[in-house]
């Protein structure tokens, strides 16, 4: 049910009945994904491979649960947001690691598509869920 877009199209929506992104407008949803997209594009080569590869590795691991691959997720993130650099608000470094993972993860082993995505999905609605919401109310205004 949830669709992975990755070229700034309006896509999916949040769970719970909560109406998200789904009704937002698609400019306010390009110039979110082309910022994020840029950001990305910077972090991307700070992420080291051992990371990843790491990170790989439970998600391979079929013994940990989601729960437990987002923890430590969550970790990793964090560690990685100590360690580079950044002249941008905490959050939007999280979120934007947290999709630079997942896309590294994928590229790595794409067999893992399915469980990085539905993982990243609810890893990135429990931690940034509200900052979403408030970052498209921003940009609309």
């Amino acid at each position: 049910d949830d669709e992975l877009q990755t070229d700034g199209n309006r896509s999916g929506h949040f769970r719970n009945g909560e109406l998200g992104l789904a009704a937002t407008n698609d400019d306010v949803i390009r110039i979110i994904a082309a910022q994020l997209a840029e950001i990305g594009d910077q972090f991307d080569k700070e992420v080291q491979g051992r990371v990843v590869n790491d990170l790989v590795q439970h998600f391979l691991n079929e013994k940990m649960s989601k729960e437990e691959i987002i923890l430590h997720m969550s970790r990793v993130v964090g560690e990685l947001t100590r360690s580079i650099p950044l002249d941008m608000e905490q959050e939007k470094a999280k979120l934007v690691l947290a999709m630079v993972l997942t896309k590294k993860v994928m590229n790595t082993v794409p067999s893992l598509l399915q469980r990085v995505f539905t993982t990243t999905l609810n890893y990135m609605n429990q931690q940034f869920h509200n900052y979403i919401v408030e970052m498209v109310s921003a940009v609309k205004q």
